[in-house]
C-alpha cells in the first residue's frame, strides 16, 4: 500500500525508453550480426547497444548548439547520454553543464520542489556508475510514496516491525537492502587463493589490486582474472568484455600447449607499469572525483584506488600487442 525509501546518496538516472523493437529493426540488425559486434568491439567501451557517440568537445557549441544535442542522447536513453560529448567525461566544466542538464530533468519531473532537491546529486555525472530507470522520478510523485533523506542522521534501528529513522518508528512489511556490494575484487577476496610463496593474493593486495592488464599477478601462477582490477571490466559491455578476455586466454592456453609450457606469470615490472598506466588514465577523467565502488568507497576499511581500466578500444589494442611481441609481459616455464 505504501513505499518509503531511504536514500543515503542520491544518482543520477537517465530513462532506459525500453520498448518493443520493430520487425524490421530486428531483421536489419540480425542481417549483419557479426559486423555489428565487430564494429562494437571498437567503440568506445564496448557498450555494444549502436548508440550515437559524439566526437565533439562541449564548448565548441553554441549553448543552444549543446542543449539540442544533450536532448538528443537523452531521447535515446540510458548510458548514451554520457556520450554526449567526447570531453564530458574528461572535463569537469563540460560534466557540470552535462550534470545541470540532468537535475533540470529531474526537478521538471518531481512535483515537490524539496523531494526534487533530495533527489538531485551534488558529484559529476558519470563518476558514479549512472542509473537507467523506466518511471524513477515519477514515482515520488504519488500519494503512497515518501522519501527521507538519511545522507546525515542515517537510520538508527532495524526493528521486529520496522525501520527507526531521524527519530521515527515506520512500520514495514517488507525491508528491502540496496547498500551496493564489493566491487571487483569482493569475489576473488572471498577465496583464499595462495601464490607460489605461499602468499594470499588477498594479502598482496592489501593496498588495492595490482595485476598485469587485469588478467594476472606476479606470483600467482596459471591464475588468470576475468575482468579483474585492472582490466574495463565494469566501464565496459560487462558481455563484451568477459568475452574478449575468455577468447584471450584460450588463444594464450593454445599457444602455451603449442610450445610444450605449462605455467604463464604475469612480470612484477610488466605489473607495477600497468598500474601506473592504469592510475594516470584515470586521473585524466572526472572518474575518481567522487566517492564510488569504482574506489571501493563503500566498502569500510577498502583501501581507495580507482579500481577499473578507462577507455575499452586502447585496452584491446594494448592486448593485441602483448599477444603479437609474445605476450610481453608474462613469463613461461
Amino acid at each position: 500500500d505504501h513505499l518509503t525509501v531511504f536514500q543515503r546518496t542520491p544518482n543520477f538516472s537517465v530513462p532506459a525508453w525500453n520498448g518493443p523493437l520493430e520487425l524490421e529493426q530486428q531483421q536489419e540488425i540480425k542481417s549483419r550480426y557479426r559486423e555489428v559486434r565487430a564494429i562494437n568491439r571498437r567503440r568506445f567501451a564496448a557498450f555494444g547497444f549502436g548508440w550515437p557517440h559524439n566526437e565533439g568537445l562541449t564548448f565548441e557549441k553554441s549553448p543552444e548548439e549543446r542543449r539540442a544535442i544533450y536532448q538528443e542522447f537523452w531521447e535515446v536513453g540510458g548510458l548514451a547520454y554520457i556520450l554526449a560529448f567526447a570531453d564530458l567525461l574528461l572535463d569537469s566544466k563540460a560534466n557540470d553543464e552535462a550534470a545541470d542538464f540532468v537535475r533540470e530533468k529531474i526537478r521538471e519531473v518531481v512535483d515537490d520542489p524539496k523531494v526534487a532537491d533530495l533527489l538531485c546529486p551534488d558529484h559529476a555525472v558519470g563518476c558514479k556508475r549512472p542509473c537507467t530507470d523506466t518511471g524513477y522520478f515519477e514515482t515520488f510523485n504519488r500519494d503512497n510514496v515518501d522519501l527521507i533523506d538519511v545522507s546525515k542522521a542515517g537510520i538508527e534501528s532495524i526493528t521486529t516491525r520496522g525501520v527507526v529513522a531521524r527519530g521515527v518508528a515506520i512500520d514495514l512489511d517488507c525491508l528491502i537492502l540496496a547498500t551496493g556490494f564489493d566491487a571487483m575484487t569482493g569475489s576473488i577476496d572471498a577465496i583464499d587463493i595462495r601464490g607460489r610463496s605461499g602468499e594470499a593474493l588477498k594479502e598482496k593486495w592489501s593496498a588495492g589490486p595490482i595485476t598485469f592488464l587485469g588478467l594476472g599477478s606476479a606470483g600467482f601462477p596459471n591464475l588468470f582474472t576475468i575482468t579483474g582490477p585492472g582490466s574495463p571490466s565494469v566501464l565496459a559491455n560487462m558481455v563484451t568484455a568477459i568475452e574478449q578476455h575468455v577468447e584471450f586466454i584460450a588463444a594464450c592456453l593454445v599457444y602455451m600447449d603449442e610450445h610444450g609450457y605449462r605455467q604463464i606469470e604475469a612480470s612484477a615490472e610488466a605489473e607495477t607499469a600497468w598500474v601506473a598506466y592504469v592510475n594516470e588514465v584515470a586521473g585524466e577523467t572526472i572518474y575518481p572525483t567522487c566517492n564510488s565502488w569504482y574506489l571501493g568507497a563503500n566498502v569500510p576499511g577498502k583501501p581507495r584506488v580507482f579500481m577499473p581500466h578507462v577507455g575499452f578500444p586502447p585496452y584491446l589494442a594494448k592486448c593485441e600487442e602483448v599477444v603479437a611481441r609474445g605476450y610481453e609481459g608474462f613469463s613461461f616455464f
